[in-house]
């Protein structure tokens, strides 16, 4: 009786432990996302420009305690596998995707959750949860900024061209939309990310950081070259009880080049 009941047990958790994959209607469109884990701490992971589970999350899907958390990780609209529609950049694109965002976890069950933003993912979890501060437990977002600097500009435009990049670079992106259209995608959300230098202060969200109150940690790479190290101190000083971890060795993509110690880092703060 004692195997027959461990067995069924395993099974069960075997079952949900296993990443699942899927489509739901969010807002006129069908967002993909992948869960995984099977604890009662949500976690939702959102991801970079043009970026997806596959690209931008695989270390964490993969390695995050799945018996602590339940983790989601989903393509935002016109990224990845939510597509159609193909991907635009209105002046509200943050907030639209951030919008999407509360709506799946809702259409999934999720109550309340934590959420783990990279990049523009950062920005657009910055955005959910002012807006939303009773559905979110803590906030982890790195590589994020709530202003447009014309440093930044001077960035985003040295990197429009993706000829100039490297083939190891291009490969993700082109395997997720191919090589004519991702381009194409990439200089409209170069363009989309420049529009907000025409707002006062080039803010995308800093009127809203006063309004998060989750415990918050921001997390920098000392050599990222896409986020000058006066993003993350600004974000440090206008939300409120936040806390800064700076990775030495770090560069934009650090969750994925140090998974190890930042999946440690991350469980440690959700579960503190």
């Amino acid at each position: 009786m004692l195997y027959t009941r461990w067995h069924r047990y395993t099974q069960h958790v075997q079952q949900h432990v296993f990443l699942t994959a899927g489509r739901q209607h969010i807002n006129g469109v069908q967002l993909y996302y992948e869960r995984t884990g099977i604890g009662k701490h949500a976690v939702l992971l959102i991801p970079g420009a043009l970026g997806s589970t596959l690209t931008d999350f695989g270390p964490q899907l993969k390695s995050l305690n799945k018996e602590m958390f339940t983790i989601v990780g989903f393509d935002p609209r016109g990224y990845g596998r939510s597509r159609p529609p193909e991907r635009d950049f209105p002046p509200n694109f943050f907030e639209r995707d951030a919008k999407d965002a509360v709506d799946l976890m809702k259409a999934l069950g999720f109550s309340r959750f934590s959420l783990l933003g990279w990049s523009d993912g950062g920005i657009t979890g910055l955005v959910l949860a002012a807006r939303n501060p009773e559905l979110i437990h803590k906030m982890v977002v790195w590589g994020s900024n709530a202003y447009v600097s014309q440093q930044d500009l001077s960035i985003y435009h040295a990197i429009s061209d993706v000829s100039k990049w490297s083939a190891r670079m291009r490969k993700p992106m082109e395997d997720m939309y191919g090589a004519e259209v991702f381009p194409k995608i990439w200089k409209a959300w170069v363009d989309g990310i420049s529009q907000f230098t025409h707002r006062p202060e080039g803010s995308i969200c800093m009127e809203l950081l006063p309004h998060i109150c989750c415990p918050s940690l921001i997390i920098h790479g000392e050599k990222d070259p896409m986020v000058p190290s006066f993003h993350p101190q600004y974000l440090l000083k206008h939300i409120k009880g936040s806390r800064l971890h700076v990775n030495p060795e770090g560069k934009h993509n650090l969750h994925l080049r140090f998974a190890t110690e930042f999946n440690k880092m991350v469980e440690d703060f959700l579960d503190e």
